[in-house]
């Protein structure tokens, strides 16, 4: 028995019943588990799928728009560590335009404790921490937040699964996740993952009033390694502003042998062109 939902004055309804569903004789299995339950075992699963590259590097274009179709381009690169122990860690580079080149933004990402950013800017030759109270704004213009381009980890959300969905032969499941951060800007997220691989298709943001802010398109996705499914396109879209931000992935490389303290302190940000 799947789960149902129900929309009533804009609210949602969940049906409090077992989930039957599994993915493949040694996959994820949620016979039984609560939408809670299930929620997390989803995201826990498509973690594990995504853990053991060691470092990778890929290179970014991004498209912002405004409301009135008008837009700008940047370039960037990103180098991405993992740390089993604890979160991965990122580090954003700009190469474009001329004026911003050099910025780069360092990510910690912690399992418990809130993440640390870091922002340098070549201008003013200094590194700036990113207080939690500021992770919702948005980063250099865009309509990403500070804490999208943080990484994803598990132990940051509750979870609840709320249907599965089959969309052109294909089939879903749609999970809702609420972070636990008290600062986020985001009251939840409806996220859109396949059966098949559960990879992220589409995410909904709402605001601290609940309120549709932003959606993210992901498509594009390809194989790397004959185990990482890695999308070629993400498009963030503020429903409220009218304004997009789209990033174009491309090239990107695993284990190519970055090291933490070389690479990810707070130092290399300096010598990040």
């Amino acid at each position: 028995m799947r789960i149902s939902i129900k929309w009533l004055f804009g609210t949602l309804l969940l049906a409090q019943v077992p989930v039957a569903w599994s993915l493949g004789e040694d996959g994820l299995v949620l016979d039984g588990l609560s939408p809670e339950e299930s929620g997390i075992a989803i995201f826990r699963e498509a973690d594990r799928r995504e853990s053991g590259y060691q470092d990778l590097t890929v290179d970014l274009q991004m498209t912002l728009r405004n409301s009135r179709g008008a837009q700008s381009q940047r370039k960037l690169r990103i180098r991405q560590l993992e740390v089993p122990a604890d979160g991965d860690k990122l580090l954003v580079i700009f190469d474009t335009p001329k004026p911003i080149r050099g910025t780069a933004l360092l990510s910690y990402a912690h399992k418990v404790e809130p993440d640390d950013q870091w922002l340098y800017l070549p201008a003013a030759k200094r590194v700036k921490k990113i207080t939690s109270r500021n992770k919702s704004g948005p980063f250099l213009s865009s309509e990403f937040a500070y804490e999208d381009l943080a990484l994803q980890v598990v132990e940051k959300y509750s979870y609840r699964l709320l249907e599965t969905e089959w969309v052109n032969g294909e089939e879903f499941v749609i999970v809702e996740r609420v972070p636990v951060d008290e600062y986020s800007g985001y009251a939840r997220q409806v996220v859109t993952l396949d059966v098949a691989e559960l990879r992220i298709h589409h995410i909904s943001y709402y605001d601290r009033r609940n309120n549709l802010l932003k959606t993210l398109e992901v498509d594009g996705y390809r194989k790397y390694a004959n185990r990482y499914w890695k999308a070629q396109r993400m498009l963030m879209t503020n429903h409220q502003t009218g304004k997009s931000t789209e990033l174009t992935w491309q090239n990107y490389a695993f284990a190519t042998g970055l090291e933490d303290v070389r690479d990810f302190s707070t130092n290399s940000l300096r010598r990040s062109r």
